[in-house]
């Protein structure tokens, strides 16, 4: 058994963080579902990726704006984007029929320059849902103070959401809260509650290259061999500790008896999703992000180098709970060394918002030059 089929024997679905057109149209992302790929996930620096760094857009951007040569920037991005979920939902539908809706989701991310503004994230959220028009479609909507009443709007109109940017155990509690808050609503206006789908996505590795980079800082200034040394033995083990407390509290909050309720009505869980799981520090296993965090009714969205590494390597186990109360002395001993990790995730959600805003305007920005080109009959710019 490959070891995509083996995770999904274990109860957790390999979704794929990457789109692009030459992917759907080649034949590629078929190839993958076939062999086990269960979903796939995009966000503006992905789609920036595909659409900049590439001509397989320019034909579709050219017929575009000869229809309608006033079209912003925006809704053209967006006229992109929505081609390739299309396209994506439809090779994913299979997965989905044979999941009983379980899995066969991609994913599509509301413009991260609404991350802070509740209502234009949920217009945007319902005007997306619409325009896609998949039932495999899920809205990624940011775990920001402002995003978490529009996750419990769009739940309770039935839209599935992805919710995305969680970095700590906190936020992962208020985002399950708003998932059942949303459910409760949707069944109280009297609307079922069993084809609505949702995922928490909580980003990994960023939380080691942030708490390593703080850890060699402290150890730089001091003075003291031996506590130098017990700095260098916390790095590189924030990361999957924050993960699996977090798959405790998913445990603890679907075991409730308000969860209980809702399942007994046709609720599916809002499963993990851990995100961001490609090792960005070399001296790491290749498959850190991936190994340590199997378990069931999980998700993990993987990049394309770290699925090539699991095709490779990877000898799938169930490991989401071990280690639970170094997992706990960790954070612990972190605290006492000066790191909070309230610091550190409120520190990453905010650079996450701000990556996605800084992709999203180079993307747009590309979009301008393509126009100005394309409308006034210059040949193609170089990308």
């Amino acid at each position: 058994m490959n070891p995509l089929r083996r995770l999904e024997h274990l109860g957790q679905s390999i979704w794929y963080d990457n789109i692009s057109r030459s992917l759907l149209r080649d034949g590629v992302l078929s190839h993958m579902v076939g062999e086990g790929i269960l979903g796939v996930t995009s966000n503006p620096t992905i789609f920036d990726k595909a659409i900049s760094g590439s001509t397989d857009y320019d034909d579709q951007i050219r017929d575009s704006l000869r229809a309608r040569p006033a079209l912003a920037v925006e809704q053209l991005i967006q006229l992109l984007m929505v081609s390739d979920i299309q396209a994506a939902a439809d090779i994913l539908r299979p997965v989905y029929d044979r999941t009983k809706g379980r899995d066969g989701y991609v994913s599509i991310e509301v413009s991260p320059r609404k991350a802070r503004d509740t209502e234009a994230t949920t217009r945007e959220a319902r005007e997306l849902w619409g325009t896609v028009n998949r039932p495999n479609l899920m809205i990624k909507i940011p775990a920001t103070l402002e995003g978490l009443p529009a996750i419990e709007q769009t739940i309770g109109e039935g839209i599935n959401v992805n919710v995305t940017l969680i970095f700590s155990v906190e936020r992962y509690r208020a985002v399950a809260s708003a998932y059942m808050e949303g459910l409760e609503r949707r069944l109280a206006g009297g609307a079922s509650v069993a084809a609505v789908a949702s995922v928490a996505s909580v980003f990994v590795s960023r939380v080691d290259t942030l708490v390593d980079d703080l850890l060699q800082k402290k150890r730089a200034s001091s003075g003291d061999p031996t506590r130098a040394d017990a700095l260098r033995a916390l790095e590189g083990r924030a990361a999957v500790a924050n993960a699996r407390l977090v798959y405790q509290a998913f445990k603890e909050v679907f075991a409730s008896d308000r969860f209980r309720r809702l399942a007994a009505r046709g609720a599916a869980v809002q499963r993990p999703l851990w995100g961001s799981t490609g090792t960005k520090n070399p001296a790491y296993s290749d498959l850190l992000y991936v190994e340590t965090l199997v378990g069931a009714d999980t998700v993990n969205t993987v990049p394309p180098a770290t699925l090539s590494a699991m095709r490779d390597h990877l000898l799938p186990a169930l490991t989401i709970e071990n280690d639970l109360p170094q997992a706990r002395e960790l954070i612990r001993q972190l605290d006492a060394a000066g790191i909070a990790i309230s610091w550190v995730t409120s520190k990453l959600e905010e650079e996450g918002v701000r990556a996605f805003e800084k992709s999203f305007d180079g993307l747009s920005g590309n979009l301008l030059e393509k126009r100005a080109a394309f409308t006034r009959g210059r040949p193609d710019p170089v990308v």
